[in-house]
């Protein structure tokens, strides 16, 4: 961006005079949407070699030099013609210094610090030539496992594991043989370019719907008939293919008119190209790799621009998929289309590097458990034609083994709903996960495929690799109950990760704030009973950027938070600037035996409306309690308000009681500090056909300048002991034998 664009920029978003001009530190982002800088504050690296990053420079060079000092000493020195690199090589164990600058000037940015120890785990990437030529050494179908026998010959162990799988995914491809109807860009009339109506909406999820099914159709007859020799198989995957690719790359499947479309269609066009091999006639061989051509050419083209936009504006979730998309087309097109080579070195690279931009290296997903389960499905698409290919196994990657250790404690076996974010009302799907963690060697692994009692999607388990990691090893529960995520900011606390009829509750103080996916919910909390919603999360997820989205899916009033004034919450625009500036951070985290404790600060992410508003939690496990505490300062006086969210009606009972019943599970819900405060019941919020949805929150009878509320949710209604005592520092509150020191 030069100097000129940056002023601009900085304008448009607010932040004059912050960024009037080019700051001193040019690698350092102007704006919160601009990629991080890193590794940086003498952090221990979880991989080595890490990626480093930095913000372009304003005279946007051809290249960059990138210098790394050992005792002030340089130790190594790279070129990069892209503002990230990751080193093809693992670095010595020690403390480091590094900086970049343009490969024209010396105008070095300033140094950073960060740490290889014996705690960064080694993972290397070859360099992008000598991967290339790795893929074209490897024989055809170098996407699948090599070695397999056809079904008839399998050994009873491998027909024990997956002979029933064989069976199911059969009866699925003869089903729609005939169920599923072939089909043209003519069932979808509308031009879905520019700003999307609600029917256009409807249009774009459909062409995702009808693309799913006929390439999910595709890559099972293909695989199929590897697996069998079956002629039927055959008819069918080449009737699919020519389906596929009769589609117009200028039609309604066009990139700019659908950017998930061409993806779907030239990633399943080339795997199956990929494992058909010679069994694909010169004709067809060429209409198929035409499609693929043209689809690949729309991604690249849109990817590259601006020297690949996503470099310094890296929170573009469908660019991102796309990025994956690119590099997956790439591997399994390398040799037969001319343009793969500079598809394979713009993405695939890029995309290893930093596998995902919600999260810090702890594996953690910021636009909640839902879209880390999307993201996912696409992962395992990726990686396993990666590790073939390439022998690069990313599930090996320090970031990836974290990925499952976030969806053990936030999506634990037996959840019935997702948590934050969109989708968050959704039924997680088990399979999915399952079949993620199936990749891993570890005992928590193991136990939690052995948890997860849903049987493995047929087609991916077929097409993974024999015999699957997690099988090889004894299954274990996580010892530990509790966990923090600083670079998400989330928190999650169990009763017992071991135990199923768990009490489960989660946290969410965000740096990422409401952007993308996320919502306006920064110190909310949900809490589940043995994976039942008790305290949950309001509204229904219809389409992205849809009046309801906006008006009460995403707000914090939709949340167990804070808000004031009827309802005034947290910033929640979704694209803006403001809604990732404008954030949340956990502020504290402990945990032992018997209690838990989280804090976090969300005053940002009032925009400027709050002075504070800091919100502290403790569950007291030996009670299966939570206790919360919140204290927000306004300048100005406010009527306070504490939200609460149920999918099962809040009661109150002649003497005042409030409580939850959901499918059997329980929670009573009093406040601690009752001077100034009542209790309401909220109407007219939106309901999803089908669903019990309550709101009830606590108010504060008058208007002050302080909002205080401490209230108890004991799960079960056990009705512990309960007492609360003032001092001269703090209040003293205790629940059964556990004390908590709550603020004056």
């Amino acid at each position: 961006m030069k100097p000129a664009k940056i002023i601009l920029h900085c304008a448009l978003l607010g932040l004059i005079p912050a960024c009037g001009q080019v700051h001193a530190d040019w690698a350092q982002a102007v704006t919160p949407l601009e990629i991080r800088t890193v590794p940086e504050n003498n952090l221990i690296q979880p991989q080595n070699p890490p990626t480093f990053s930095w913000s372009r420079h304003p005279q946007e060079p051809a290249s960059y030099v990138l210098e790394l000092k050992m005792n002030g000493t340089v130790v190594r020195t790279f070129t990069s013609t892209r503002s990230w690199y990751l080193p093809s090589k693992a670095l010595p164990l020690g403390e480091y210094t590094w900086r970049v600058r343009p490969s024209t000037t010396t105008e070095w940015s300033s140094e950073r610090k960060f740490v290889i120890s014996t705690a960064s785990m080694v993972y290397e990437v070859p360099e992008n030539a000598d991967l290339r030529a790795r893929a074209l050494q490897k024989t055809r179908p170098r996407g699948l496992q090599g070695g397999l026998p056809l079904v008839k010959n399998w050994d009873a162990t491998l027909l024990s594991q997956r002979g029933a799988a064989v069976t199911q995914l059969t009866k699925d491809v003869v089903w729609n043989m005939t169920a599923l109807p072939f089909i043209t860009d003519a069932i979808w009339p509308l031009n879905t370019s520019g700003v999307l109506t609600a029917a256009g909406a409807v249009q774009v999820a459909d062409i995702r719907k009808q693309l799913g099914m006929r390439t999910r159709q595709l890559e099972s007859s293909v695989l199929l008939y590897r697996l069998t020799g079956e002629s039927r198989f055959l008819t069918e995957a080449l009737k699919r293919g020519d389906e596929l690719a009769g589609f117009d790359p200028l039609g309604p499947t066009n990139y700019s008119k659908q950017d998930q479309a061409p993806f779907a269609i030239a990633s399943s066009l080339i795997r199956a190209f990929d494992t058909l091999g010679s069994s694909l006639d010169t004709t067809r061989r060429a209409k198929w790799l035409r499609s693929v051509t043209a689809y690949g050419n729309q991604i690249y083209a849109d990817l590259a621009r601006d020297n690949g936009r996503n470099d310094q504006y890296p929170y573009d979730s469908h660019a991102i998929s796309n990025t994956a998309g690119l590099a997956l087309i790439s591997i399994l097109a390398l040799g037969d289309i001319p343009a793969a080579d500079a598809w394979f070195d713009f993405s695939f690279r890029s995309y290893v590097s930093s596998l995902s931009v919600w999260s810090g290296p702890e594996g953690g997903f910021a636009n909640g458990t839902a879209y880390g389960e999307y993201a996912v499905d696409l992962y395992m698409q990726v990686w396993q034609p990666t590790a073939q290919a390439m022998n690069v196994n990313l599930y090996a990657k320090p970031w990836s083994q974290g990925f499952l250790n976030f969806f053990m404690y936030f999506v634990p076996p037996g959840a019935q709903t997702h948590v934050f974010g969109d989708g968050h009302e959704a039924v997680p799907s088990a399979q999915i996960m399952k079949a993620y963690a199936l990749n891993f060697s570890s005992p928590a692994a193991a136990w939690y495929v052995d948890k997860m009692s849903v049987k493995e999607d047929v087609l991916t388990l077929l097409k993974s690799d024999y015999p699957l990691p997690a099988l090889t090893v004894v299954p274990q529960a996580p010892t530990a109950n509790a966990i923090m995520l600083p670079s998400i900011g989330w928190g999650a606390m169990h009763s017992s990760m071991a135990d199923m009829n768990r009490t489960s509750v989660y946290f969410k103080s965000s740096p990422y704030g409401s952007y993308n996916h996320s919502h306006g919910d920064q110190n909310s909390f949900v809490i589940m009973s043995a994976g039942v919603p008790l305290l949950a999360e309001g509204g229904w997820y219809d389409y992205y950027g849809s009046p309801l989205w906006s008006s009460w899916y995403r707000q914090t009033k939709a949340h167990n938070a804070l808000t004031f004034d009827g309802g005034i919450g947290q910033t929640s625009g979704g694209t803006a600037v403001s809604t990732i500036r404008d954030n949340g951070r956990i502020t504290a985290f402990a945990t032992t035996k018997n209690l838990d404790y989280i804090e976090g600060d969300a005053t940002p992410s009032y925009g400027g409306q709050l002075k504070s508003a800091i919100r502290k939690l403790w569950y007291v496990r030996e009670t299966d309690s939570v206790v919360v505490y919140d204290k927000a300062i306004s300048a100005i006086a406010r009527t306070w308000e504490w939200n609460m969210h149920a999918m099962a009606p809040i009661v109150t009972d002649a003497t005042g009681n409030i409580s939850i019943s959901n499918k059997g599970r329980t929670a009573c819900i009093r406040p601690l500090i009752t001077n100034g405060v009542h209790f309401e019941k909220r109407t007219g919020v939106p309901l999803m056909p089908g669903r019990v949805e309550d709101q009830a929150v606590f108010v504060s009878n008058a208007k002050s300048l302080n909002g205080e509320f401490l209230i108890l949710i004991d799960v079960g209604c056990k009705n512990p002991a309960v007492s609360l005592t003032s001092g001269t520092t703090g209040r003293t509150l205790k629940v059964g034998t556990q004390t908590m020191i709550v603020p004056n």
